[in-house]
């Protein structure tokens, strides 16, 4: 098949070198406004570089990867169910959950597949954790422990952007707590502080966050976020049961040190980036997408998922600022 991708940065490199490796692929067809990422993605992978998105729906590609900028998803998703090609889309689906919205009310009943790019869905930790809950191996679940704990944080321009730690990083917890148990949240009480970059405070903002999520059943998630972990990039869940309890994210590449005499668990080094952490997940989540675009597995992550993760990110975000809990129906319905 043959491949478009819109947007050559960190993470449309990224898919570009998967993608190139993949036997469903046949060629790749690339595009970005900076024609020097472009060019060179081009020139390294063997692609066809155009000039624009519509000259690459044009050059008869099978599917499109969108991995450009945030602004720029909404407009490029419908470009491509209106031209009948199966979308890849990096989260989120817009910067706005009304933007999210518009989205979903035009691609929603037209027949063509949206997969968003919630790759922990893809990990194979996680894979064993829902099948683990899903067959009653734990028991009746009553918690869960959900981590993402960034090694340093991001340029105060991306976080003056980014909508708010929950919507651009906490929301990866929300969707993994929604697909592992099956369940759907209830209640959301979120609380924050700012212990480090001064911007982050400046932009509105927390650094460091809690959550604590009730699910539809009554089991209790409690979601830890910090844009400060200098030992580094820590992505893990607990679930604990009546029957059993069970660990994802367990691995030597854990950044933590244990206090205890003798452990030498974890043997390290420290997971440092998410690219380290989930590269294995990105390019189970490729190759999912190759067969969504072969007609031979519906989408894995439908737009419908992703705003529901994003809801439940709203609703925290309003929990921290009114100091009170909230429920997602409550932010759902404005």
């Amino acid at each position: 098949m043959r491949i478009g991708i819109l947007g050559l940065g960190r993470i449309g490199a990224f898919h570009a070198a998967t993608l190139s490796g993949l036997d469903a692929v046949e060629s790749l067809v690339v595009t970005d406004p900076f024609t020097d990422a472009a060019k060179a993605a081009g020139e390294r992978f063997g692609a066809e570089v155009v000039d624009s998105p519509e000259a690459l729906l044009a050059s008869g590609v099978d599917s499109i990867v969108v991995a450009a900028a945030t602004d720029a998803h909404p407009a490029l998703i419908r470009a491509g169910v209106d031209a009948g090609v199966p979308v890849f889309c990096e989260k989120p689906v817009a910067r706005t959950m009304a933007g999210g919205t518009e989205v979903l009310k035009a691609v929603q009943d037209r027949g063509v597949p949206v997969q968003i790019g919630y790759n922990r869905r893809f990990d194979a930790g996680f894979r064993t954790a829902r099948a683990a809950v899903r067959a009653g191996a734990l028991g009746t679940l009553h918690t869960v422990r959900s981590t993402t704990l960034d090694p340093a944080p991001p340029p105060a321009a991306y976080i003056a952007a980014s909508g708010g730690i929950f919507r651009d990083c906490a929301v990866h917890d929300f969707d993994i707590i929604r697909w592992v148990t099956g369940r759907e949240v209830a209640e959301v009480y979120a609380a924050g502080g700012n212990r480090g970059a001064a911007y982050i405070a400046e932009a509105g903002d927390a650094d460091t966050t809690a959550a604590l999520l009730t699910l539809d059943d009554g089991t209790l998630a409690v979601v830890s976020n910090s844009r400060h972990n200098g030992r580094g990039y820590d992505v893990r869940m607990e679930l604990h049961g009546f029957t059993d309890s069970l660990a994802v994210g367990l691995d030597d590449g854990l950044p933590l040190r244990s206090a205890e005499a003798g452990v030498a668990f974890p043997a390290g080094p420290p997971h440092a980036f998410f690219l380290d952490r989930f590269a294995a997940a990105y390019r189970a989540e490729l190759a999912v997408f190759t067969e969504v675009v072969a007609g031979t597995r519906p989408s894995p992550c439908t737009v419908e998922d992703a705003l529901e993760a994003g809801w439940i990110a709203e609703a925290c975000t309003r929990s921290l600022h009114e100091r009170r809990p909230v429920a997602p129906a409550e932010v759902r319905s404005r």
